[in-house]
């Protein structure tokens, strides 16, 4: 799963027919069910993520700071040990592995927070809805 297949789903997901909208009313748990299992599938993927990228944080700070297993350095020599904090954190910085890892957590976060607004307009459809047929019965000319 990723961002433009949830944004493709929404974009289909999130029309309302006018002339349907006791289906769309119908159709509200439905779409709160599909799009919260998603994002909790996501929020879990996002956890595992994030534990990779803290492991992958460990190795790769023992291994700027000369303090990784020996047989690491036989097959990545890195000749230099960094004692300087900020010297660690630059390396760190631009380490491909390391940010592999963050990108991948914020790649989740972007799609964790688009579920979280997706959900959000979700329940606020009924709002919508009732806000259609109002405007419908006041085009018609019926009293409330």
């Amino acid at each position: 799963m990723n961002l433009d297949t949830i944004q493709d789903m929404w974009s289909k997901d999130s029309v309302i027919d006018p002339d349907e909208l006791h289906n769309a009313s119908l159709a509200i748990p439905n779409l709160h069910s599909k799009y919260f299992q998603l994002y909790n599938d996501l929020k879990l993927l996002r956890a595992k993520a994030k534990k990779i990228q803290q492991s992958v944080y460990h190795e790769r700070h023992l291994y700027y700071s000369g303090k990784a297993e020996p047989d690491v350095y036989v097959k990545d020599p890195f000749p230099i040990k960094v004692r300087e904090k900020d010297a660690l954190q630059r390396y760190l910085d631009a380490d491909t592995r390391l940010t592999d890892a963050v990108l991948k957590v914020e790649y989740y976060d972007v799609m964790l927070n688009y579920l979280e607004e997706i959900i959000k307009t979700i329940q606020n459809r009924t709002f919508q809805i009732k806000n259609a047929i109002d405007w419908q019965k006041f085009i018609r000319g019926y009293d409330s």
